[in-house]
Formats: C-alpha cells, structure tokens, sequence
C-alpha cells in the first residue's frame, strides 16, 4: 500500500490516536491493510471490524503478534496504536478512498455479473499486468470489505485496479462504486444467481446496471450484446458503450469458436483494431465471453491487438476451485468448479464436462445451488434433465436441496444406474471411491456453502498435476 503515518490515518479517519504503552504512537503503515488478523504482515494496519459472530477487537494481539504495527478500532485497545472510530467501516471506506486519491492516474475497472466474475477479474489480471502495474481482487473479495481492502493495496505505480463487485441487494453496486469510482465498467451476464433474494431476473439488472450508471461521460462501459438485459443497460449509461459478444452488433466479437479435446476454446477474435486467432488455455466455451470483455478492456487502455492475444493466451485460472482441472496419477480427471453455482454457471459447466469427455465416461457430482428462493425446485430438476440430454455417462446428486436433480434427470429416461442421489459429501466419496476408473472425468459443482469444493480435493491424490496445457 502507499505508506501513511497513523496520524494522516486518523486525520483521513476522523479518528482519534490512542497509543499503546510500550509502542511508539504515531507508527508508519507500510505494509497491507488486513481484516483478518492471521494475514497481517510487517507493517500492516488492522482493522478490527465487529461481524455477526466475532468481535474483530479480540485478535489485535494476534495481529500484533504477526507483525501488523496499528489497528483501526471502535473502542481504545491497549495491544498495539489505534486509530479509535465510531464506524470502523465508515473509516476503512474513507481510507480505501483516500489512497485510491494519491493516485489519480490509476484506471479503476469495476467488473460485475451473475456469473463468471472471479474468472474475467483474474483474467483481466493476467492481461493488464503485461501493461503496467496491476492490483486485482483476491480471490471472490467482492463485498463491502473485499473492495476496500483490495484499493489499500494501490501503490503509486499502479496502473489498473480491477475490482470484481458483487451484489446481494440493490444499492450494494453503487456503494462499492463510491468507494472506488470505475472509468471502465463491464456487466458479463445477468442470470438466475441469488433469486432468492432479488426475486426476478429484472431486479438482478437493475442491481447490476448500478456499475455502468456509475460510470463518467468520459467512461467505457463493456457490455454483453449477446444478453438482452444487459444490453438494455447501454441506454442507462453516460460512458462509450462497447457491445462485446457473437451478435452481429458486438464491435468486440468472437466467431468459429472452436472446443479442443480439453475443452479449451479457440476463436477468431473481430475489433475495429483487426482479426486474429485465440487460443483460451481455461475449460469451457463459457470463457470465451470473458475473454472478448478482457480484450475490450486491454484494447480500450491501448494494448496493441498482438499483445492483447498473446496474453489471453498465455493466461491460465489464478483462484481456487473454478474450473480446476486435476489429473490423477490413475488417469482419473478431476474438475473442481465448486466455488459457486447458479443454473447458469452449471448449465456451462456441464457443458464443458461434455466437451471435455468426448469418448470417456463422464461423472457430473453436483450440489446445492444456494439461494434461488421460489425458483429452486425447478432449476435443479432442469439440470437433471439437461444432463441426461448431453449424454452425461453418470449423474450424483449430492445433499438434501438436489433430490430435483436425481428426479429431474430419472424423468428424462435416466436410469437408477445413471443418476444416484446420495445424502452428503461423505457418502459421494465413498460411491465414487469405488466406482471411478481409468479415464474417467468427474466435474464436481456446487455453490460454496454445499462443501462440494473440499469433495474435489478429497478426490485428488497427493501427486496431483495440473493437466498440461
């Protein structure tokens, strides 16, 4: 981070400096801004947020202990200086804005959707930083902690901060649009992911279409041609509208998109700039709209077109558990795509299962998707049924919220041989330790609080290999 005194932290904060009694009052932060005591290293600053369950202020001490040299507090603590705020998140916001102000030439790209957001950040990642200096999200910290946390890690070389924003309400976009104001937005997709909260497809735009509004005049706000609420967001935005997409009316667009026996996708890249060929090193045909957004966003802050596909080219997944794809030493492949789960994002996941097993036999393990309210029953028989129609080889439903999946896929002519419904992660283990084979590909999903994403680790031996590219 851009380094501060405690006292420019209490001016920024309106707090007040309480010190403790065997350190110095007014240390220099210097190192990351952590909320979590046990990532805290030297010179970090830790805030001390008060959640549902925990109270942040009982693990100052341990963050001393790992190096953190002053804390944002609500009340005076005596383990290490603090800044003493009325509304920590209040003053962690104010900070996160102050340093982003220390460095006005940073381009802000804000990145939302109801699917594949995590992946097009990392990827936008691995494309920028071949352009200059580039701070990005860790992993899914898209909340109202994620996003501050991420802009205290600007230095004053940055060039791009990427910030993936996610939203579980309306309103919870443009908060994070406050913290960090975007000149680049891009909206991937709006689905069926969190209905339960939001209630209709229409909400989840208009929660989306926060980003763009946010966006200045002077702005580019990349949006999906190919998705029709999407699209309906160029009419809501000041900024350029670049339509990426395989429509006729995407300037950024994909055609001949090709799948390789991985299930890697290859296609002919069309800009106002040229035409060339790229070949994807991620699983699914699914990335290939995250790579035109990447693109349009490389191509808008001036990478040359050359550049820009020989980097998503080069690039390959950076967070856990999407898309993860591991080939045991018995020739087993597994895929861990079990961070999150929406029926869009597993209608594409099963669709690179089919891809990816073209010849083999196929397990799709598949949990829960969380949070889809009146919608539930019918999406994951949906899934069932889409399933057996991709010619699935074998289907295991995992946990209570699936049984729709094992009768949804039994009603499409599944047999009790093809599709097994199994009541937790213990009990798909011990199925699946005894029925895998040589050659077999076993995609595993589930949103995250389903736990399937340990299931896929359980499934790998200790000398997994990430499957050549």
């Amino acid at each position: 981070m851009i380094a501060l005194r405690l006292s420019e932290i209490a001016r920024i904060t309106g707090g007040q400096i309480h010190a403790a009694d065997d350190v110095g009052s007014d240390p220099v932060v210097d190192g990351p801004v952590v909320a979590d005591s046990r990532e805290a290293t030297d010179g970090s600053l830790y805030v001390a947020r008060i959640g549902e369950a925990l109270d942040g202020h009982q693990f100052v001490a341990a963050a001393r202990a790992q190096g953190a040299v002053a804390a944002l507090t609500s009340r005076p603590v005596n383990d290490l200086p603090c800044v003493v705020v009325q509304d920590v998140q209040a003053a962690f916001v104010s900070l996160a804005h102050a340093l982003l102000e220390r460095n006005p030439k940073a381009v802000v790209i804000g990145v939302t959707g109801s699917s594949g957001k995590t992946s097009t950040k990392d990827l936008l990642l691995s494309v920028l930083q071949r352009h200059g200096e580039t701070v990005a999200n860790v992993g899914s910290l898209n909340s109202p902690v994620g996003v501050p946390l991420t802009v205290c890690r600007i230095t004053p070389t940055t060039a791009y901060l990427v910030l993936e924003m996610g939203s579980r309400g309306i309103g919870h976009i443009d908060y994070l649009t406050r913290i960090a104001p975007p000149q680049i937005g891009v909206v991937l997709n709006v689905g069926t992911a969190h209905m339960g909260e939001f209630g209709s497809r229409a909400a989840v735009g208009t929660a989306k279409a926060e980003l763009v509004q946010a966006l200045p005049e002077a702005g580019f706000a990349v949006l999906n041609a190919d998705d029709p609420i999407v699209w309906g967001m160029a009419s809501l935005t000041r900024a350029h509208v670049i339509p990426v997409g395989e429509s006729a009316r995407a300037t950024v667009r994909a055609l001949d998109i090709t799948l390789d026996p991985q299930g890697r996708a290859s296609f002919t890249l069309v800009t106002d700039q040229g035409t060339a060929r790229v070949v994807l090193g991620f699983h699914g045909e699914h990335h290939v709209g995250n790579a035109l957004a990447v693109a349009a966003v490389a191509l808008t802050v001036g990478m040359p077109l050359h550049d820009v596909v020989t980097a998503l080219g080069d690039a390959r997944p950076l967070s856990r558990w999407r898309m993860e794809v591991h080939e045991r030493a018995d020739g087993v492949t597994i895929v861990n795509d079990a961070y999150n789960a929406n029926p869009d994002s597993m209608r594409a996941a099963l669709k690179a299962l089919a891809a990816m097993g073209q010849g083999r036999r196929t397990w799709a393990v598949l949990g829960e998707m969380r949070e889809l309210g009146p919608v539930s029953i019918t999406e994951h028989d949906a899934l069932g049924r889409l399933a057996v129609r991709l010619n699935v080889s074998r289907l295991v439903a995992v946990g209570e919220g699936t049984q729709p999946i094992d009768s949804g896929a039994r009603h499409e002519g599944a047999s009790g041989a093809q599709s097994t419904w199994v009541p937790d992660t213990d009990a798909a283990y011990e199925l699946l330790g005894h029925r895998l084979a040589p050659g077999d590909v076993v995609l595993v999903k589930s949103s995250r609080d389903a736990g399937l994403r340990w299931l896929g680790d359980r499934l790998l031996d200790n000398t997994r290999s990430e499957v050549p590219s």
